[in-house]
């Protein structure tokens, strides 16, 4: 019991400030999220040194467009499909599932290699190998999720389960970039000669 006091009070802050300041209060939970995600990622991996600059990339990342970028999309699809709008939570769902995910892996990829300073031909390079394999992914393992959340979570609590699948995708995400940059530089090493 005494445990859950302080959960209980985090939990109310950070609804609070999720209801008076929603885009600061996602944008900072995104950022902690995405660099929680690149360190678990490396973690799982078993690297014995956590490669600083990913996880500031993808705290950088977070801050910058994980917070404003789905806070912005998600307004505009409630004002767009509004509670008289026949099948209304069906195009919500297709509108996140055929529009923003697509943009949003795009974007994700390109500036989370951009932020680990890499050139804009790298970054549009990584971008272009794995785009095509995660959003398919993304379209088959989070759909259900999409719809589970759009459908039968409370509007206030929608923030919340997004987090914790955003979680799991970024750790997916790091995951795949990361044995991408191992294959390219085993490969670079392969061509280069002796």
């Amino acid at each position: 019991m005494s445990l859950s006091k302080p959960l209980y009070s985090l939990f109310g802050v950070y609804f609070e400030q999720l209801f008076s300041h929603p885009l600061r209060t996602k944008s900072i939970m995104s950022s902690v999220l995405a660099a929680s995600a690149s360190y678990t990622s490396q973690r799982i991996a078993g690297q014995k040194t956590i490669n600083q600059q990913h996880v500031g990339a993808y705290a950088l990342f977070g801050l910058l467009f994980g917070g404003s970028v789905p806070h912005y999309f998600y307004q505009t699809i409630e004002r767009l499909f509004r509670q008289d709008f026949k099948f209304r939570r069906f195009f919500q769902v297709i509108s996140e599932r055929l529009v923003y995910a697509p943009i949003y892996q795009a974007l994700a990829l390109y500036f989370l290699s951009l932020f680990e300073l890499n050139s804009h031909e790298i970054a549009f390079k990584n971008a272009e190998k794995l785009y095509w394999p995660l959003l398919k992914a993304n379209w088959q393992y989070l759909t259900f999720f999409v719809w589970f959340n759009l459908y039968y979570v409370p509007p206030i609590l929608r923030e919340f389960t997004t987090g914790i699948v955003a979680f799991v995708w970024m750790v997916y995400i790091a995951h795949k970039r990361r044995r991408f940059e191992e294959e390219r530089q085993t490969a670079d090493s392969k061509s280069k000669p002796n």
